[in-house]
């Protein structure tokens, strides 16, 4: 059975999508079957993979339907790589799932049927902390925390490791974080030196070696319906997130 990791911090704009589309990208490319879920209602982890946001089925129709989620995967471009999309719909789904018992468990109970198909299977979480990351914290195995490399990058760790805790101690104690990963790092700058420095001080066994350098290409991909390392394999964004792959492979 493969492993499942939620790629998940309630701070907007630190990379988690385009984390979560390049990592899933990337271990597909290695040649292992991988399975990205867009759990964000913002549905930017399906457009970055070239799928329309308007497109059925999607995570929805599992967590609140009566969809298998098997019925709800797309091929993507990517050989090896499946995609269960987001769309608007989703949003929705904040408000309906603390109405339904044991609402936590919707994206873990759905997920069991299909995941040992997988080596990796991806959880791109929104940006906060409410019942549709919680479902993916449930879900996962593992946690990957992306960490822009900017003045307040410590600022909300604190409450998402506290949730951690709270998830781990109530409903999914196999959780573990896998890593925290800088992210849009410029190392021309002190500050980004200062940050990374900082994060490492406070979470040495935590943070992984890969450090994602702020790329233009990496921004650019998206709007292509690419990840980076498709767009144009050679920039560093894509060399960092190739490593990254490798890292987070041998950390298990």
């Amino acid at each position: 059975m493969g492993t499942v990791y939620a790629i998940a911090n309630q701070k907007g704009g630190v990379g988690k999508t385009t984390t979560a589309v390049n990592l899933a990208a990337c271990v597909a490319e290695a040649g292992y079957e991988s399975l990205l879920i867009d759990v964000d209602p913002q549905a930017n982890a399906t457009i970055g993979l070239g799928i329309d946001k308007r497109t059925t089925p999607t995570v929805y129709d599992a967590l609140l339907g009566d969809r298998p989620l098997a019925e709800t995967i797309l091929p993507s471009t990517i050989t090896h790589l499946g995609v269960v999309p987001a769309g608007p719909d989703l949003a929705a789904a904040a408000m309906e799932l603390p109405r339904v018992p044991g609402s936590e468990n919707r994206l873990r109970d759905a997920l069991a049927p299909i995941r040992g198909r997988y080596a990796f299977v991806l959880l791109d979480c929104p940006p906060s902390l409410g019942p549709l990351t919680v479902n993916a914290l449930v879900a996962a195995d593992r946690v990957i925390v992306p960490v822009q490399a900017e003045y307040f990058a410590l600022e909300g760790l604190a409450g998402l490791l506290d949730t951690l805790q709270l998830v781990q101690r109530e409903l999914n104690p196999r959780l573990t974080i896998a890593g925290m990963l800088l992210t849009m790092a410029d190392h021309r700058t002190r500050l980004a030196q200062d940050v990374e420095s900082e994060v490492r001080r406070h979470f040495p066994e935590l943070v992984f070696d890969t450090v994602i350098p702020r790329n233009v290409r990496v921004g650019e991909a998206p709007s292509f319906g690419k990840p980076v390392i498709h767009y144009d394999p050679h920039c560093a964004g894509a060399d960092a997130y190739f490593e990254l792959a490798k890292e987070v492979a041998a950390r298990g």
